[in-house]
């Protein structure tokens, strides 16, 4: 490796050409970065006392062998986003001159000429810079002032609209730009192809500054090192129809998130989000895989990329199967999208028909929203979909799907139609995350000419107005206070209309016989209001129970026979009954009372924590052990079942027992011998439940 310090400009002079390779990331400087660059060239323009103002470095590599006719381009290791940015301000300030030279070496032609263009050159040797595919056609339109393309680089189109409209604002004074441009310095890294990793290197220089993303290092990981030709067919062939598929914004914002979704199907692990790339190159190196080949896993991610693109970016062409993506898109629901893209996969191969594949997606949509309803914590949601498919038998496909979201665990339970219908009916539902999807969703079970509901308002039948007309109170009743505040954003007492102004505080019975009131709506929710004479508690209850019914069918259950369901349940082992009267040390007085103070905060920890008393130790269990407690004479020693690199223990309590023969689950030891530690002792142990749990849904 060679680095020296060079200004900018006479870099790009003696420079024959730099070329962005395919595998780097696309240009993706934001009107932030380019205001910033853009402030930091007139500040170090307007001041003497800077003479100098540095913007980084610039590492690259020669493209192949130079020779004395002709030098080789320079492939761009790191540095593509400043490069990019400093010529398309300089395409717009030559552009701007016209025929002035605001200070010497700064008029059009030679900005163009020493900087932009190789004007003895042709083709594409004729510009200084070329940009991977999805930005070269751009930039060298405007550079070599011709017709732009019908595919346009976003980025490069909006910065360069960004610069001419700085370059106006700056028109009395171009001066001040064109002496911070002549400041610009870089550090002029050049590699050597025998002695540099570049893989290595880019991912060193890319530890600062403006982040990669994670698929950007996965891309450059899987490309950076082939032999050219294959490292262009597999760009070609594989990885630039991602790239297409998931469109120039898109692909900055999702890709990550799909790339960390693979993830999950082939590993079962939900890597963090930034580890998605450390997590790959783990995945990338398994046996497995790597005897796999490059190309089949390039593959295998384009063909899972067209899968999620379908689900998460409205790219499925089935009109059921997009309505029912739709809705769970709406819903929020990415936790899903492992277990969906593995089922989408099932689906493309055979294994699933279509149908099938449709109920699973409304059975996931019912599961999430009755959960949302019933208030059930989100936290083991991720877990619960990384590790669905493990429960299925592919030969019966739909009926295990079923069976496992029945017999899931209280934690993760699929809410009875008695608990939905009971809690639809008492929860605030105006307030709701999803109100407007619920609401359409509901209105237009079933339709097959569609509601627009997002063209109505939402109506509380029962005014929202805390200072109610008389008459409202009087229909209410003396207790108007307690059922206006119990019941106003509940189901009963909500629907939609597209005549809120007109309804305003009205009387119920004016709601009912005006104009396009509710005698006239055409809306579901509405059937039944024309023919009630009183809105009051009652009523508002009848038509709740009503509505709560109906929604069981809309977000319907799995239904399963009991005896096939019997026979999907754990088979449970016969083996001793055990109590606390096995365990001596706890029939003595200091650490029976240690223990029942332990056992019962253990246990309101979470509803779905049980107890099992075992020959050596006393578990605590959600799915499997989280904590095992060992009764000893003076105290008791606890096993968590959690990595000691994951446990927050500030006091050091705890002790690594991985490894090492011991009664109960876990690596983590901590012991207990005092109530006044029992506060602290059982925050360590939430942690591992909260692990168990699966930690926050993203959801």
């Amino acid at each position: 490796m060679k680095a020296t310090e060079a200004r900018l400009l006479a870099f790009l002079k003696k420079s024959p050409q730099f070329v962005i390779p395919i595998y780097q990331r696309t240009y993706s400087w934001t009107e932030r970065e380019c205001r910033q660059l853009w402030d930091d060239i007139i500040r170090a323009g307007t001041d003497d006392a800077i003479s100098v103002h540095f913007i980084g470095s610039i590492v690259y590599i020669e493209a192949g062998l130079s020779q004395v006719s002709h030098q080789a381009p320079l492939l761009v290791i790191d540095g593509q986003q400043r490069l990019t940015t400093v010529t398309i301000l300089l395409a717009a300030l030559a552009s701007a001159l016209g025929d002035a030279e605001p200070i010497d070496g700064f008029s059009a032609r030679k900005l163009r000429n020493y900087y932009l263009l190789n004007p003895e050159e042709t083709g594409e040797r004729h510009f200084k810079l070329l940009l991977s595919q999805a930005d070269k056609a751009t930039l060298t339109s405007i550079v070599g002032e011709t017709e732009p393309t019908s595919e346009q680089s976003l980025r490069v189109t909006e910065n360069h609209a960004l610069f001419k409209d700085l370059i106006a604002g700056q028109k009395s004074n171009l001066a001040a730009l064109c002496n911070g441009l002549a400041k610009l310095v870089v550090v002029d890294i050049a590699l050597s192809r025998d002695q540099d990793n570049p893989q290595l290197i880019f991912e060193s220089m890319n530890s600062t500054g403006r982040e990669l993303s994670q698929a950007d290092l996965i891309r450059n990981f899987v490309l950076m090192g082939l032999e050219p030709t294959l490292q262009g067919r597999l760009y070609e062939q594989f990885w630039r129809p991602m790239e297409v598929a998931f469109g120039q914004e898109a692909y900055n914002s999702h890709f990550d998130s799909f790339m960390r979704h693979y993830l999950t199907v082939k590993t079962g692990e939900i890597p963090r989000l930034d580890d998605v790339y450390d997590a790959f190159k783990g995945h990338a190196r398994t046996p497995q895989v790597a005897a796999m080949g490059i190309e089949a896993l390039v593959k295998d991610i384009r063909d899972f990329a067209r899968y999620y693109c379908k689900m998460a970016l409205k790219a499925e062409e089935d009109a059921e199967l997009k309505l029912a993506f739709d809705d769970l898109r709406e819903l929020k629901v990415d936790v899903a999208y492992p277990f969906l893209m593995e089922l989408y996969h099932d689906y493309v191969g055979g294994l699933l028909v279509k149908a099938e594949l449709l109920e699973t997606v409304r059975l996931i949509e019912a599961y999430v929203f009755r959960r949302a309803i019933c208030a059930i914590p989100t936290n083991s949601l991720n877990k619960t979909f990384a590790t669905f498919t493990r429960a299925l038998k592919k030969d019966r496909y739909l009926e295990s799907i079923k069976a496992h979201f029945l017999l899931m665990p209280s934690y993760r339970r699929f809410p009875s139609d008695d608990d939905f219908i009971r809690d639809m009916q008492t929860r605030d539902l105006y307030n709701f995350r999803s109100r407007s999807y619920w609401l359409r969703r509901f209105e237009n079970f079933g339709r097959k000419e569609r509601v627009p509901v997002n063209e109505y308002t939402i109506e509380h039948i029962m005014p929202q107005d805390e200072m109610l007309p008389n008459g409202w109170k009087a229909a209410l009743g003396d207790e108007w206070e307690r059922v206006h505040a119990t019941y106003l954003h509940t189901l009963g007492n909500l629907t939609l209309t597209g005549y809120n102004s007109e309804y305003s505080n009205r009387a119920f019975v004016e709601k009912r016989d005006m104009e396009g009131g509710f005698r006239q709506s055409p809306l579901r929710l509405n059937k039944g209001l024309g023919e009630l004479d009183r809105w009051n508690e009652d009523t508002i209850k009848a038509r709740a129970s009503k509505i709560a019914m109906k929604a069981a069918s809309v977000w319907a259950a799995p239904e399963i026979t009991a005896d096939i369901l019997d026979a999907y349940r754990p088979q449970i082992s016969k083996s001793a009954f055990y109590s606390i009267t096995d365990h001596p040390h706890l029939l003595n007085s200091p650490t029976r009372e240690l223990f029942e103070a332990l056992r019962t905060e253990v246990i309101k920890l979470d509803p779905c924590v049980s107890e099992e008393f075992l020959k050596l130790y006393v578990a605590y269990k959600a799915e499997t052990n989280f904590v095992d407690v060992v009764p000893q004479a003076k105290q008791l020693r606890l096993s968590l079942n959690i990595d000691f690199s994951e446990i927050d223990d500030p006091r050091g309590l705890c002790k690594d027992v991985s490894g090492l023969g011991r009664w109960g689950n876990g690596d983590v030891e901590v012991r207990l011998s005092e109530i006044a530690e029992l506060p602290y002792v059982v925050g360590l142990i939430r942690q591992s439940l909260e692990r168990q749990l699966g930690g926050e849904a993203d959801v």
